[in-house]
């Protein structure tokens, strides 16, 4: 028996030593390959944040490899976040629209006219994210807006890849709007929302919305740094914010790729440019492109990317990326000139910073009214991190006082 529990104690010093060592590992690996700018909002704060996200990868990684659960479930518990209980403020309660996890936030007080309603879509890379992840942010924009927030629950990839999430959305959407009246909302004031993937959810749900004459029209779209993208992951932000946490430009790729399909084997051709044919490029390059970019966003070491041409199979295995329900920036001027008054939120030092501002150009180019504010100081996925426990970021609390 001794010799057993000799065995055993040994096992466990082994492990631990090696997920100590493993996880040193990936850390050192983290330092050398990230970079934090001297203008982060909070850098050291965003440092920490950056080394917890790793170690909770990496023993998601361990766990998978011995068998127990795979990395992105381990990651997705983790994330799952606390039951907050009652909120006096608001009513809360989870129902299903259609076939689609919502939960709703009513506020409580009384109110002498219609309220306002907000579909939130959550970030997290179409793989990541759940009411639950956003439960603080969504509860926050219901008290301090008076609005009726409506949380989607939609479909996550790998399991389930494109058009899933987008058909998610716009079902319950549709759903809400077709039953307006149970929910004190005025059918005219209806805005879609969405951080980062959410945001890209909320844009492609926005232009379905706008040839539709059987609903009311939409009174807004607000897009918290969205992603609306991925023919170029070469444009300046790209370049200059790639390892810059909490998104790196090869993640960001990534988790496009595991929503197109779920297979990241063409990985390295999306990063370089290689999967879309030079003239399909160059058909659109009138909307993504470097020279639709202010100056003064390309001063920190940008150089233009050289085009390059891409083989029939890799085209064939990705050319879904060129739908504008995956990626809204790509759709037509009948479709974006419809689109309503829109609030568009960026981050200095995040790759998805240029999807944001090629996109208020289009918008503009074609007379929709656009609200724009830049976090000069911001980083990706700052809005949701300022619920942190621990951890809250000035510049978040900024951009969500805009958003307000």
């Amino acid at each position: 028996m001794a010799a057993v529990y000799t065995l055993l104690v040994l096992f466990l010093a082994v492990f631990v030593a090696g997920f100590i060592f493993l996880v040193m590992g990936a850390i050192h690996f983290d330092f050398s390959n990230s970079e934090i700018p001297p203008g982060v909002n909070q850098p050291v704060k965003l440092r920490i944040i950056h080394v917890i996200l790793i170690s909770r990868a990496v023993m998601g990684k361990i766990l998978e490899n011995i068998g127990i659960c795979s990395q992105v479930s381990f990651v997705r518990y983790v994330q799952g976040g606390k039951t907050l209980g009652v909120d006096p403020k608001l009513f809360i309660k989870d129902v299903w629209f259609e076939k689609v996890p919502v939960r709703i936030y009513q506020p409580k007080a009384l109110s002498a006219s219609q309220r306002r309603g907000v579909m939130f879509f959550h970030g997290g890379g179409w793989v990541f994210g759940s009411l639950e992840t956003y439960e603080k942010l969504c509860r926050s924009i219901a008290r301090e807006s008076a609005s009726v927030v409506i949380s989607v629950g939609y479909r996550l990839a790998p399991e389930h890849t494109y058009p899933a999430a987008y058909e998610d959305c716009l079902n319950a959407t549709i759903h809400f709007m077709k039953n307006i009246e149970h929910y004190g909302v005025d059918p005219a004031n209806v805005i879609v929302c969405g951080d980062s993937a959410g945001g890209n959810l909320a844009a492609a749900v926005s232009q379905t919305l706008a040839g539709r004459a059987d609903l009311p029209k939409l009174r807004a779209q607000i897009l918290i740094y969205p992603g609306l993208q991925a023919l170029d992951f070469n444009l300046p932000s790209y370049h200059q914010n790639r390892g810059v946490p909490l998104l790196f430009r090869e993640r960001a790729a990534f988790y496009v790729l595991q929503y197109l399909n779920g297979d990241a084997s063409n990985l390295e051709e999306v990063l370089e440019g290689s999967h879309i044919p030079i003239d399909i490029k160059l058909k659109y390059k009138k909307w993504v492109s470097p020279d639709n970019i202010p100056e003064k966003f390309k001063v920190r070491g940008y150089k233009p990317h050289v085009l390059l041409d891409c083989t029939g199979e890799v085209y064939e295995s990705v050319k879904r990326l060129c739908e504008p329900n995956l990626c809204p920036l790509l759709a037509e001027d009948a479709v974006v000139h419809q689109l309503p008054e829109s609030f568009i939120l960026t981050c200095e030092y995040d790759v998805l910073r240029d999807d944001g501002l090629l996109y208020k150009k289009r918008l503009e180019d074609n007379g929709v009214r656009v609200t724009w504010y830049h976090l000069e100081d911001g980083f990706h996925g700052i809005i949701n991190s300022i619920y942190s426990d621990w951890f809250s970021f000035s510049s978040g609390k900024r951009g969500l006082d805009n958003i307000v």
